[in-house]
């Protein structure tokens, strides 16, 4: 074999001479390898410049491939460490950094408002395993996840390793996942709310002109009827000191109206009430029109019963969704609440796993499934929703509250995952956020509602760590400090006999 065709065995190309025709013009052998390797390359993403176009194919390989790591040996490489940062978004989101023994470190993050420690517990499980193992990886560790934030940490270690296998084999996540559907991921947005409709139709234009984002969500949710006699049926024995419906109440609290399920408050909304919630969701269609979708969210916490009386009253305005009417795990209640209602219905965001997903996708009891990547089980279990969902004529949108970093995973899943709507957006207004990471392909994160799909290796950023710093949490200034009490394995983890 010439040199020639082992460069191009490498690549997985094929020389014109391997068909067995042998060529008399040299020149016209090296002219078609020349063409067929410019022509995958331009489909692979690899730029080249003119200047290359007449060189042998052997320094054509070699100077366009210049930049791909060279120290970096997938198969030899092993995890080291796990650091740790505490930032303030979402008043408190930890990011974590997955260090090996080539230098290629891996970001991924803990879902908002989990503590850090489902993801430090996990370092004694993962240290000197082959970060590029993902899946057996996630397999190993996935027991010590549970749904909504319980699962932060084996997402957040998922994220990374994902990351880093990007970074070894030089490819963006999505490929990885089996290539993209898309370069370009639709996001959605909060409405923005005002006390008066003047400054609140500025904020939507705005919103929608200005900062490009083509679909909405709002809350219509029961605290809005605070004030206003005679909305709502046994209200009053729910409410906090302060006269609130205090969704995210007080934790310790276990009887708290937040920690009450909904079917067991036995709040009920009365024929005014609806009318004024009715009344909000109007005020705003007639502001953005029909082109853009309005999603609907935060209800409050009531049964299924009033749930259909809710959505009934909002079907004339068209929504793309209503969001969590009641819990997740009522898959019965659920499959009643679809069958009832001309709207889509949407639950997910605190789900952990497939395996729970399965059974509401089974039963057809939602139109639309809502997994949030930092606890459905990171990048691959996320696709694998997806997918599943698909099989069944069910979208996927995907909640996302946190970082750039799990931001940047919820883009690379959602362009390799066909049946996907949009994907949140929880800090539009935070003028720092961005700012945390820079994309490792120059390009912007976010162009008027669109997020760019990275052509870089792995999630595509990395961390501007001075403006990271300005905005640590401040219960904990520290910033990936050494953490070798998490070193040591302390169980036998095994869940069978």
């Amino acid at each position: 074999m010439t040199p020639s065709q082992k460069y191009l065995a490498k690549l997985g190309l094929k020389d014109p001479d391997d068909t067995g025709e042998q060529k008399n013009n040299t020149a016209g052998v090296q002219e078609n390898s020349r063409r067929s390797f410019f022509k995958r390359s331009a489909l692979g993403g690899i730029a080249l410049g003119s200047a290359f176009a007449f060189s042998p194919i052997e320094e054509l390989i070699a100077q366009s491939t210049q930049k791909v790591s060279r120290f970096s040996g997938p198969s030899d490489m092993r995890i080291t460490d796990m650091r740790y940062c505490l930032t303030s978004v979402m008043n408190g989101t930890a990011i974590i950094r997955i260090d090996t023994n080539q230098g290629i470190y891996g970001l991924g993050e803990v879902r908002d408002a989990a503590d850090v420690r489902y993801a430090l517990m996990l370092k004694s499980r993962i240290l000197g395993k082959n970060p590029c193992n993902v899946e057996q990886i996630f397999k190993s560790i996935k027991q010590f996840g549970g749904q909504a934030r319980q699962a932060g940490g084996v997402c957040a270690v998922e994220m990374a390793l994902w990351d880093i296998c990007g970074k070894a084999y030089n490819v963006p996540c999505w490929q990885l996942l089996g290539g993209r559907y898309r370069d370009k991921i639709r996001i959605y947005a909060d409405t923005p709310e005002s006390s008066s409709p003047d400054e609140q139709k500025r904020l939507i234009r705005y919103r929608t002109e200005e900062q490009g984002y083509t679909w909405l969500k709002m809350d219509v949710s029961i605290a809005k009827l605070k004030g206003t006699p005679d909305t709502m049926v046994n209200n009053k024995f729910w409410e906090n000191a302060q006269g609130n419906l205090a969704q995210w109440g007080d934790q310790s609290n276990y009887m708290s109206y937040g920690n009450t399920l909904h079917p067991f408050t036995q709040i009920q909304i009365t024929d005014k009430g609806l009318e004024v919630l009715q009344g909000l969701v109007e005020n705003v269609r007639s502001m953005v029109g029909y082109q853009i979708p309005i999603s609907t969210d935060h209800y409050g916490h009531f049964d299924y019963n009033n749930g259909i009386r809710l959505g009934r009253a909002l079907e004339k305005y068209r929504l793309a969704w209503l969001e969590d009417i009641v819990s997740w795990e009522y898959t019965e209640q659920w499959k009643r609440l679809t069958d009832a209602l001309e709207t889509p219905t949407l639950t997910g965001e605190d789900i952990y796993l497939l395996k729970y997903f399965k059974p509401l996708i089974d039963e057809r009891a939602v139109d639309i499934v809502h997994p949030d990547l930092a606890s459905s089980g990171g990048l691959l279990e996320t696709k694998r929703i997806g997918d599943y969902a698909e099989e069944y004529g069910i979208a996927m949108a995907m909640h996302q509250a946190g970082t750039p970093v799990s931001f940047m995973a919820n883009v690379h899943c959602a362009a390799a995952t066909q049946n996907f709507l949009a994907l949140e957006h929880h800090s539009v207004d935070v003028p720092w956020w961005e700012s945390l990471v820079k994309t490792t392909d120059g390009k912007k994160m976010i162009t008027k509602g669109f997020a760019d799909v990275p052509l870089s290796p792995g999630l595509g950023i990395e961390l501007n760590e001075e403006v990271v710093k300005q905005h640590l949490h401040s219960s904990d200034k520290s910033f990936f400090e050494p953490t070798p009490q998490w070193n040591e394995r302390r169980s036998h983890d095994r869940i069978f006999s």
